[in-house]
């Protein structure tokens, strides 16, 4: 006999025929293949193979339809609860099944819910190995992914798909949304551009559905969907075609097939990757179900949602939406790291994630600021020679784009005419004047950052990603990226790395800059921008476009120099 035992929240397996258990009490029971009866927690059901609840303390029994469907998971977990020496039997056979009425551990819940076969193989043994030797990864990897892990388990189980595909992420990415792969694969599930527009993610200048928690893990569960029914149920053909593309693995089927060998995944050849993508799977299934047998211990994981989805039904600066949430800029990104640029797309979505408990406050004091105060604007003053092409592609911009903001019906423009440029740097709402102020919450504080020099350089260690690097720095990560010339995220440790320079932001309410003008002054032939929090000097000429020297050059400013808030920065010559 199996029996799992769900109690404040642990899973403890017992042994088939003896084993000893600890129920509520300190007082271990022994069990025998022929016990006929299992001492029960006074806080527990039990749910038969009839369909029989049993209400210990009342006596009373019942057909449950929900507590049946516990049981019926329990018994696929108990199914797949194998050594790595004894491959899992097709079958299982449970007599009853004890299930706690107490909140489980958000761990023991993806346990239950592990349905796929442990195989016995030394590619996994391997993988394993890697794991349990490296629990500095694993630290980082699971605290990171403690914050999307009820989300992904919860949408797992709604699709009563296996549990075990939660752990994917940690193979895909360490739980890292902002991973890029020298393929391009970005996000927690690494879509490639082709197949994340395929599943439906939208990509443009603003914003990645990629790297969008909520629509990245929708669109791997589609494709996932699509994979197991291509596969004929086939998980471990399902999870290799995630990797390599499902043609890749039918057509491995397919030459097995016809030399008339196995078709399993562990018979296919396929390229090497793949063939450790299933068994570091595996393995982390190994590490999660046993980790003691490994020399490891997790820390508890709340089993409740860390985030909730609200609409704030249009664009938004982010650093604003931050400090309405009242959260550090570092964890706001990072379950909103979907957004490239520091403000959201202007044409959606207009999702924000916010904690929990923090959504009240937000939307309190999101209803409370105009749509028009949301985002800031800049403005960029026409000259001669210009035209709307060279002007769009300055910026990053389409001519349909840049006609559709200023509401043009044709291509003229006229030297001294303002263009509204949303989203270049800081993307603004359509207005009638140049005058565009940058409004920020005077009820929220901004940490203190002290000023820093241009010429800082960061010497990458063990566990450093360039998402942790920008962060520890509050420099924008793309900045970081463009300054090292880095490729494919891929950092070594010891490698020096040239941090862009850094913002310094006043502490006090009473030091929020006044409104300035964000647009090109009067009788000028410059353009200029307005500095906000978060800007750095590198990431302003990135965006117009310009030389970092030039721009200083511009605004007489040295390497030593710090930007502030309200500063008014000439941005062309």
């Amino acid at each position: 006999m199996n029996v799992f035992l769900f109690e404040r929240g642990r899973q403890i397996p017992l042994l088939l025929c003896t084993a000893l258990i600890t129920a509520c009490s300190a007082t271990p029971t022994t069990l025998t293949a022929s016990s006929t009866a299992t001492p029960v927690p006074a806080n527990a059901i039990v749910v038969t193979p009839t369909g029989i609840v049993t209400n210990p303390e009342t006596g009373t029994q019942s057909s449950s339809a929900s507590s049946v469907s516990e049981a019926a998971a329990v018994a696929t977990a108990v199914s797949s609860d194998t050594t790595a020496s004894t491959p899992p039997p097709n079958w299982v056979t449970i007599e009853s099944t004890v299930v706690s009425l107490g909140e489980q551990d958000l761990l023991d819940r993806i346990r239950s819910g592990f349905v796929l076969k442990d195989m016995v193989d030394e590619r996994v043994a391997r993988e394993e190995s890697w794991y349990a030797n490296h629990p500095d990864y694993m630290d980082r990897t699971f605290r990171r992914g403690e914050r999307y892990l009820y989300y992904i388990v919860s949408e797992l189980e709604a699709r009563k798909m296996p549990l075990e595909l939660a752990l994917l992420p940690v193979v895909e990415s360490a739980f890292n949304p902002t991973a890029l792969s020298r393929a391009k694969a970005a996000g927690l599930w690494q879509f490639i551009p082709a197949t994340g527009k395929r599943f439906g993610l939208k990509q443009n200048n603003y914003y990645d559905g990629r790297r969008d928690i909520v629509e990245s893990t929708r669109a791997a569960l589609d494709y996932f969907d699509f994979l197991a029914q291509e596969f004929n149920g086939d998980w471990y053909l399902a999870i290799a075609a995630y990797n390599s593309g499902e043609m890749n693995v039918a057509r491995a089927v397919e030459r097995n097939r016809a030399k008339g060998l196995p078709t399993d995944f562990f018979s296919l050849e396929l390229p090497r990757e793949t063939e450790a993508y299933v068994p570091k799977l595996l393995a982390m299934r190994r590490i999660i179900n046993d980790p003691k047998s490994h020399g490891l211990e997790f820390g508890s994981l709340q089993n409740q949602p860390y985030f909730v989805k609200v609409d704030v039904k249009g664009q938004i600066d982010l650093a604003l939406a931050a400090r309405l949430a009242d959260m550090p800029q570092e964890e706001f990104l990072a379950i909103n790291p979907a957004f490239k640029r520091r403000i959201t797309d202007p044409n959606g979505p207009h999702h924000l994630l916010i904690p929990v408990q923090n959504e009240q406050v937000f939307m309190e004091r999101l209803a409370s600021i105009p749509a028009t105060k949301r985002t800031p604007s800049v403005f960029y003053r026409v000259r001669r020679g210009d035209t709307l092409s060279k002007v769009a592609i300055r910026y990053g911009m389409s001519v349909n784009e840049l006609m559709s903001l200023n509401h043009l019906k044709t291509r003229s423009i006229r030297p001294g005419s303002d263009l509204l440029l949303r989203g270049v740097a800081i993307p603004s709402t359509p207005a009638s004047t140049a005058a565009v102020t940058e409004t920020t919450n005077p009820s929220t504080e901004v940490k203190n950052k002290p000023d820093t020099n241009a010429h800082r350089y960061h010497v990458v260690s063990n566990g450093d990603t360039v998402w942790s690097i920008a962060r520890q720095y509050e420099v924008d990560e793309d900045d970081l990226i463009a300054l090292n010339r880095i490729r494919g995220n891929t950092i070594k440790v010891g490698q020096r790395l040239r941090v862009p320079e850094a913002v310094s932001v006043n502490a006090n309410p009473e030091d929020t800059p006044a409104p300035a003008t964000a647009g090109a002054t009067s009788g000028s032939d410059s353009s200029t921008y307005i500095v906000r929090s978060g800007d750095t000097l590198y990431g302003i000429a990135t965006q117009f476009k310009v030389d970092v020297k030039q721009l200083m050059s511009w605004n007489k400013m040295h390497s030593s120099s710090s930007l502030q808030p309200g500063q008014k920065l000439v941005v062309s010559d």
